[in-house]
């Protein structure tokens, strides 16, 4: 076996063979004995009969004209072993057995169902169960493994890891299909796998646990080898970290009746034959089985092969071992083995079957009384003894007292036999509840679990006639039937009814055929409760109820047996209910006692006999004393095990096993299964033996339901090989591809229907099975969408959970119909969200590798600082030993070194006696607290348990409260019905007694009459006679209207009659009719049907090859971006080539250089060397010149060698630069492989990428025309711009001269009068020098002069003011103009966009309407296809009938021209021949009319065809284009967004600018007004002035009188420049009041500098203070100082303000 799916590569052959299947359509034949593959042979249309087709089989070649409903389409070879049945191309039985069956012949067992998993249980012990397969299943996807059972768990135990959810497991099939097996590979995988802590549970204690439940729970029978005879749940708890925290196992529905009764050829259970042979001595010894019985009452006796005798022992040594691995000791093994003596012993005893109820053999007994450890008159009278009271407790439940001597009468039959069979199953009852504790004790475990795993085994279905048995079926075979019907609707309502309810609630539409109903119509049989199930009444109501019901009824009624409850059972259930589809699940037997009970919707029926069935009902107290004669026993190991266990409530109602534990999880299990025996009804019927057997399916059922269930389906194989002997399985051989051949085909048909596996398969493949809510898919798969996340942030808060999934998955790019979109949830198709979680786990180990590269990362940086930090602390110890050797021989060091410690040893002792005394304190203390925690624990654990008795014990109350008070209210209802009935019945015996007295007087009065007459008539004979004769007459008539009144009624019978004959004949006409009508109903449901289905698998197909085409075209998507890359790459690539070249040049260029450098270096060498030749000549001249002295030697000499040296350093530099050269020319070389290297390369990519630069240049220049459109435009309204911006310009231009030539003819004309002031002032101040000469006023004169001197400062100062505001008003009206026209292009264009995008708009609107149109033409023109077909099909019919017709009318024409020649012959008239004849022309005229109505609906459906093909591309056209006008929509919506964006930001300059605009006109307008009040005061001025020069001119002019003059002089001047003063004054003061106004309006500031301002005050200061010191000038100088004080305090205030002092 393989784990995981390997794909191979087809070869050629395999390809042409598909081809070929193809081409070739082939089919499966359905016959009696299976199927057969044959090939569909095309006929002509009207060859064959309608509704048959011609096939040719493949084995002989055989060709057949079969039914078209034997006919179903084949799968390719390919799908011949497909691991999961869902994807089947074609899904039919046919197809689905053919899948099945080679596989199971290749020895692979297991297959997967969709959701499901199917096992066929080997012949033979197959190799695939082993731990190294264990280990390749662990941690794998379903999706990534093969099908095994290993798989199921492993989905399970994932689906629990990641959900948290509790998980079930169960196992449905037939006895001997292998569901135990099964059972054990799920626990011991699951043990393996998940482990647990401190390995407790191991594989191994897991094999003895299941070694025990086979030897105690199993035994052989008819259908299996070893049968499982009880059910049971294994419960794996698990904790947070996924590992078993520890286990339980429960089980119920034990069939204790074995043990004493049990059908014939069938075995008791395992353990009496393992404990018989397997027995060491003393044990056989202790337990009396040195000498065994010939005979026994229970059937139980050892076995007689040999071979049989030692397999037996060997198991009784692996049950032992089992035993000693669970920790079971030997007391309590030995307790086991008494008990099953003492019930071996009781079988042996016997007892009588006439007279006293007492045993037959007491020498038997007396060995089971020892073995059970009591007497045996405590035995006799527990099993014998109390029976009549104990029957008549068990009557009186619903008879109440009244009525217990009849129950006691009914119930006193009891023979001693069924006492003794009553007090063997009680005890072994018992004797397995005990097991089942000890193997909890030993799985138990105190560990905080968090949640669950469920393993559901059952008994499977059982059916003796399966077994070629010829006998009925027992009550606890239907006890086991009842539960895996149970589990079949359980799984039926989990894959049906949830999944279409789920579809309903989140508004999906799913085309599904319609789903059958669940097997609860047979189940209803069975366990139906009437309304008024509380009521305890003994009366027989019509209303319907189940067969466990009726037998609890029948048991408690006087007189009530068998025969009754059937027939009460068929009249609920039977035929008799006409349309009632429950009729045809019950049938009546051969045999009064046999009845017939459809199980699996009809596919299994079994036949039950139901005699003493009674028996199981009826409640015995032997049974009920089993317990207390164990618990009572005089052997302490039994007594103690059954004491210990009686005060736990580990059984319920003696039903369910096994609710042992302490986790929170076993008690909330067992809460669960107690609330369901303790609410409604079954708190009032939980006594009754047969209730219980449906509380005990419903407990196991409720258990189920809470979880997440997942079915494991097995299929017998076949049914012969269920019943060998041995082991199971093993002895049919050990070859697997035997199996094939002899695989019950009818058998596997059978199953399969039975569980509707094929229609579960067709919901999973056409539904949506995977399913999760918007925020948990979201929160799962949010991060295969990073860009999403980085958009709104890891904590963003989704508000729309549902279009946050819409953009997920939209992101995604998943197809369209592979999800879909609920109210609260997101629905996949199915394995949509395999391939995701397959993405998420790709993507999750990609972070995870880049958080381990960043955690790595970081803790390598860390180690560095780490290792930096010890280098560093080396270096210290390295400095400090050092030292510390350099002080190492220091005399006071080694005193220091001396004297140190034993300064501290006093100091450390009496820390360590401290220290001691601290740590013996706290180990006292710690002591103290261990001691009192060990107290608390226990505590807390006994008040726990307390806590969870009483929580128990109360939940039983309440719930038995509520059952007692719903009890009591029925009751109550009951009694005031009966009442209401009680005075209607006394009313009607009141007036009943009323009329009886009232015929009592008549009768007497009659009487007395008659009396009368009689004495008349003896007393008088004539008046006799005349009465006599009356009396004949009447009796006359009498006689004659009866004969007439029987003739009347004589005839009206007879007319009755034939009308009840003509009726009764038009009624089995109609019957014949109306079946043949529902013959054909059934044929069109199942044609309707097979096309249903075929259509369904059609469309699948299609979606798969959408979705393959979706795939390709994100294929298509990533090939074309990595082509862009490749593009990119190669003109990048281009780019460095380009670089490399000019390097290249460059380095030739630099190589160059080099070498002729190397020849200058060559010439100089050259030179050198010839001047070397000169001085060596000159040497030898001078060396033959004896003259010559030693020193110009030594000179010489000296030269020769600096020479020398200079050449020696030449050539090496000559070198270096030839070992240069070389280099170059060798990287030049390299240089110019690697580029023609480059140049090949990209040669040949360019040459491959022409086509598609070809296409993209084609594209490009496309969209560059569109983009000169577009730029032209813009240029044009760029123009138009331009145009009016210089029209601005000008205009602006013009208005700023008009105001500069103002300006400048203002600024003359004040220079103008500024030098006529000059003048002015300059004689002014001659007169007034002249006057300060002769006066004591020469410190105001220059006063005066200085404020004048500021004045023109401040002047020119205003002046410069004026021109740079100016120049910022021109700066900042052209920022305001380029700013409104930015405004205005942004407008437009924000405009021009919003119209764009209003066309975009309308015509995406425009395009839907389009769509919608074409999507209703579309769905019209098929609806009008289908139309058209039917017609073609109703004319096809049509033309079949009128070929028939022309058939008849032929043979009718032949039979007319032999009529025509006979009549000829007989010269009979011809007109009836010429009007045949035209009755032939006419039908031939019709026939041919029919043929082109055929031919015209054949053109029409040609047509109709090319039509929708149409459709459907301009549809796909129109959502392309939408897509298209989409992506253009999203992309203009963002450059509005941007353009929005923009124009924010200009409006916000735009009001900044007007803001500012609108300040600087404010400063404007206040200069303007300064400068008016500066105007008006200049004029006041030089009128001022005017009056001092003419003032001066009359004063300069009278000189008549010197002494005149002299003597008014004084106080002429004093008085003229008093009225100086007072005219300067009055200016200053309205140039004070301008000034004030200004700084009032804050407009602008003086531009005056600080200093000269500060200089000007302090000097104020000055001045006054010398003021205040002279005595004749007082008051002037207090004037004029309080007068500069206040011009300059105006000049700090009006800070620059250019105009304030212009005048």
């Amino acid at each position: 076996m393989m784990i995981g799916r390997n794909v191979k590569v087809k070869t050629e052959e395999q390809i042409a063979a598909e081809q070929a299947w193809y081409g070739s359509e082939k089919v499966w034949l359905i016959h009696k004995d299976g199927f057969s593959l044959a090939t569909m042979v095309k006929t002509e249309p009207g060859s064959l009969p309608e509704g048959k087709v011609k096939i040719k089989l493949e084995h002989d070649g055989t060709i057949l004209d079969v039914d078209e409903d034997d006919v179903e389409k084949a799968n390719p070879p390919s799908y011949d072993r497909s691991e999961d049945l869902a994807s089947l191309l074609y899904l039919n039985e046919s197809s689905v057995m053919h899948s099945l069956r080679q596989r199971y012949g290749g020895n692979l067992i297991h297959t997967y169902a969709g959701p499901n998993m199917v096992v066929i249980n080997p012949l033979s012990t197959p190799s695939m169960y082993s731990e190294k397969v264990m280990h390749m299943f662990k941690g794998c996807r379903r999706e990534d493994s093969a099908p095994h059972i290993y798989s199921v768990a492993q989905s399970a135990y994932r689906n629990l890891l990641t959900t948290r959810q509790d998980q079930s497991i169960v196992l449905l099939g037939k006895s001997g299909s292998g569901k135990t097996t099964n059972c054990q590979h799920l626990v011991q995988y699951l043990v393996s796998i998940a482990g647990s802590t401190g390995k407790i549970f191991s594989a191994e204690k897991w094999q003895a646990v299941y070694t025990i439940l086979e030897a105690f729970g199993n035994s052989p029978t008819a259908m299996n080898t070893s049968a499982s005879r009880f059910s049971h749940v294994v419960s794996l708890d698990f904790d947070q970290a996924g590992q078993v925290a520890s286990a339980s196992i429960q089980t119920m529905l034990l069939e204790k009746l074995r043990v004493s009764r049990r059908p014939e050829a069938e075995s008791t259970f395992n353990v009496f034959y393992y404990m018989m042979a397997g027995a060491d001595s003393s044990l056989r010894t202790e337990l009396h089985f040195n000498h065994l019985a010939e005979n026994s009452a229970f059937g139980i006796l050892p076995q007689a092969k040999l071979e049989d005798k030692q397999r037996a022992s060997q198991q009784f040594t692996k049950l032992q071992a089992a035993m000693k691995v669970l920790g079971i000791s030997g007391e309590e093994q030995k307790a086991l083995w008494l008990i099953l003596g003492a019930i071996y012993h009781l079988g042996a005893a016997g007892a009588t079957k006439v007279g006293r109820r007492q045993f037959a053999r007491h020498e038997w007994a007396q060995k089971a009384a020892y073995l059970l450890g009591c007497t045996l008159e405590e035995l006799s009278s527990s099993i014998f003894k109390h029976q009549a009271k104990g029957l008549q407790h068990s009557t009186s439940f619903r008879g109440g007292p009244d009525e217990g001597s009849q129950g006691d009468s009914s119930g006193s039959k009891v023979t001693a036999l069924e006492c003794l069979e009553a007090m063997a199953s009680g005890l072994y009852s018992e004797l397995f509840t005990l097991v089942i504790s000890l193997i909890n004790r030993a799985l138990k475990s105190s560990q905080h679990s968090l949640c669950s795993l469920l393993i559901v085994d059952t008994p499977g279905f059982q059916n003796p006639r399966l077994a070629q048995q010829q006998r009925g079926a027992t009550f606890e075979e239907l006890c086991h039937n009842y539960t895996q019907e149970r589990l079949q609707t359980l799984f039926h309502e989990r894959t049906f009814v949830q999944e279409l309810e789920r579809y309903k609630e989140e508004n999906i539409e799913l085309a599904l055929d319609d789903i059958e109903s669940s097997t609860s119509l047979s189940v209803a049989a069975i366990d139906q409760a009437s309304t008024q199930a509380l009521v305890r009444t003994l009366a027989r109501t019509d209303e319907a109820r189940g067969l466990l019901w009726l037998m609890e009824e029948e048991a408690v009624q006087p007189g009530g047996s068998e025969e009754t409850m059937l027939e009460r059972l068929f009249s609920y259930y039977g035929s008799a209910q006409g349309d009632n589809k429950g009729a045809s699940l019950l049938l009546r037997g051969e045999k009064p006692h046999l009845f017939l009970l459809g199980h699996s919707h009809g596919t299994d029926w079994v036949e039950y006999n139901a005699q003493g069935w009674l028996s199981h009902a009826k409640h015995n107290p032997a049974a009920q004393n089993a317990a207390m004669l164990l618990q009572d026993s005089q052997k302490k190991n039994i007594s103690g095990l059954f004491m210990g266990r009686a005060s736990g409530a580990t059984v319920l109602s003696g039903s369910i096993a096994g609710l042992e534990g302490s986790s929170q999880l076993a008690l909330r299990r067992a809460t669960s299964m107690r609330k369901t025996f303790t609410t409604g009804v079954a708190a009032v019927k939980k006594k009754s033996l047969c209730i219980q057997v449906k509380l005990q399916v419903d407990a196991l059922i409720d258990m189920v339901r809470r979880s997440r269930v997942h079915f494991v389906h097995c299929l017998l194989p076949k049914a012969e090989a269920v019943g060998g002997g041995g082991e199971p399985r093993v002895t049919h051989g050990e070859s697997p591809d035997s199996g094939l051949m002899t695989l019950d085909v009818g058998l596997l048909r059978a199953q399969l229907r039975g569980s509707k596996l094929l229609d579960a398969l067709r919901i999973y493949r056409q539904g949506y099975p995977d399913h999760m809510v918007f925020s948990e898919f979201r929160r799962r798969f949010d991060v295969l969408a990073p860009h999403l996340t980085k958009k709104h942030g890891r904590h963003y808060i989704v508000t729309d959970e549902k279009r946050a999934v819409q953009e997920l998955l939209e992101s995604l790019e998943l197809e369209k119909s592979s999800y879909h979109m609920g109210l609260s949830r997101v629905f996949f198709r199915a394995g949509t969200l395999s391939r995701l979680e397959e993405q998420r786990d790709v993507q999750t180990r990609r972070n995870i590798s880049l958080f381990q590269a960043a955690c790595r990362g970081y803790l390598a940086r860390q180690a560095f600082k780490k290792r930096k930090i010890q280098d560093l602390a080396i270096r210290c110890i390295q400095k400090n030993i050092k030292k510390n050797r350099g002080v190492k021989g220091w005399p006071w060091w080694k005193l220091f070194t001396t004297v140190r410690p034993l300064i501290e040893v006093q100091l450390t002792e009496e820390q360590i006696r401290g220290k001691d005394e601290e740590i013996q304190q706290l180990k006292q203390k710690l002591e103290k607290v261990e001691k009192e925690r060990n107290e608390l624990r226990l505590n807390s654990d006994r008040l726990e348990s307390r806590i969870t008795e009483l929580s128990s014990e109360l939940a039983d109350e309440r719930n038995t409260g509520e059952s007692a008070s719903q009890l009591l209210e029925t009751e109550t209802s009951e009694r005031l019905r009966l009442d209401k009935d009680m005075k209607d019945l006394q009313a009607k015996f009141d007036s009943m007694k009323k009329q009886m007295e009232s015929m009592e007087m008549e009768v007497m009065e009659a009487r007395l009459i008659r009396a009368s007459e009689l004495n008349g008539e003896m007393d008088d004979d004539d008046t006799g006679g005349e009465w006599r004769l009356k009396y004949e007459r009447a009796i006359r008539e009498i006689e004659f209207t009866k004969k007439r009144l029987q003739q009347e009624f004589d005839d009206k019978l007879e007319v009755e009659q034939q009308n009840k004959r003509q009726l009764e004949r038009r009624v089995s006409d109609l019957q014949a009719d109306n079946e043949e009508s529902q013959r054909n109903i059934q044929q069109l449901k199942k044609k309707t049907q097979r096309l249903t289905a075929e259509l369904q698998d059609t469309k699948l197909h299609l979606e798969g090859q959408q979705s393959r085409n979706h795939d390709l075209e994100k294929k298509q998507r990533k090939f074309d971006s990595e082509l862009s890359a490749a593009q990119e790459e190669v003109q990048r690539e281009r780019i460095l080539r380009e670089k490399l070249a000019r390097e290249k040049d460059m380095l030739t260029g630099e190589a160059f250089s080099l070498r002729q450098q190397m020849e200058d270096k060559d010439l100089e060498v050259c030179a050198v060397n010839l001047k070397l030749d000169q001085l060596e000549a000159e040497l030898q001249d001078l060396n033959s010149q004896e003259s010559k002295d030693e020193a110009s030697l030594a000179k010489m000499r000296k030269q020769l060698r600096d020479m020398e040296a200079k050449v020696k350093d030449q050539e090496e530099e000559l070198d270096e630069q030839a070992g240069n050269i070389q280099m170059l020319e060798q990287a030049k070389l390299r240089l110019e492989m690697e580029m023609e290297r480059l140049r090949q390369t990209h040669s040949k990519e360019i040459e491959s990428k022409d086509d598609e630069v070809e296409e993209i240049r084609q594209s490009c220049s496309k969209k560059l025309k569109q983009m000169e459109v577009q730029l032209e435009e813009e240029y044009d309204e760029k123009q138009k711009v331009l145009k009016e911006k210089r029209e601005l310009e000008s205009k602006l231009l013009s208005a700023q001269d008009k105001v500069r030539g103002g300006d400048i003819e203002t600024e003359k004309r004040l220079r103008k009068d500024l030098k006529r002031t000059k003048a002015l002032l300059a004689d002014a101040q001659i007169m007034l020098d002249h006057i300060k000469n002769n006066a004591p006023s020469k410190r105001e004169i220059a006063q005066l002069k200085n404020q004048l001197e500021e004045s023109e400062f401040t002047c020119a100062a205003a002046v410069k003011a004026r021109k740079s505001m100016e120049v910022e008003i021109e700066d900042l009206h052209v920022q305001m103009e380029d700013i409104s026209k930015t405004k205005q292009a942004l407008e437009e264009q924000l405009s021009r966009l919003q119209r764009e995008k209003n066309d975009l708009q309308s015509r995406m609107e425009e395009d839907q309407e389009d769509l919608n149109e074409l999507m209703k033409k579309h769905k019209a023109a098929v609806a009008q296809s289908a139309q058209n077909l039917a017609q073609i099909s109703d004319l096809q019919a049509q033309l079949e009938e009128a070929l028939k017709e022309k058939q008849e009318v032929q043979e009718k024409m032949q039979a007319l021209q032999s009529q025509l020649e006979f009549q000829e012959q007989s010269m009979v008239e011809k007109s009836l021949v010429s009007r045949q004849e035209a009755k032939i022309r006419e039908l031939e005229s019709k026939l041919e009319f029919e043929k082109t109505q055929v031919k015209r609906l054949e053109s029409l459906v040609a047509r109709l065809k090319e039509n929708l093909e149409k459709l459907t591309e301009e549809r796909d056209q129109r959502s392309s284009s939408e897509n298209r006008e989409k992506e253009q929509n999203k992309r203009l919506q963002r450059q509005i967004r941007d353009i929005k964006e923009e124009t924010g930001e200009l409006a916000k300059k735009e009001s900044e600018a007007s803001r500012k605009k609108h300040e600087l006109e404010m400063d404007i307008e206040s200069l303007e007004a300064a400068n008016q009040s500066l105007q008006a005061d200049l004029k006041l001025a030089f009128k001022r002035i005017g009056d001092l020069q003419a003032a001066i001119e009359d004063e300069m002019e009278s000189d008549d009188n010197e002494d005149l003059i002299n003597s008014q002089g004084d106080s002429d001047t004093d008085s003229e420049v008093e009225d100086r003063v007072d005219g300067v004054k009055s200016w200053l003061s309205k140039s004070k009041g301008s000034t004030k106004n200004l700084s009032d309006d804050g407009s602008l500031k003086s531009s005056s500098p600080p200093g000269r301002r500060r200089y000007c005050f302090d000097r104020s200061d000055e001045e006054e203070e010398e003021e205040e010191k002279e005595e004749g000038g007082a008051t002037q100088g207090s004037y004029y100082s309080r007068y500069r004080y206040g011009s300059h305090l105006n000049d700090d205030d009006g800070e620059d303000r250019p105009y304030e002092t212009a005048s």
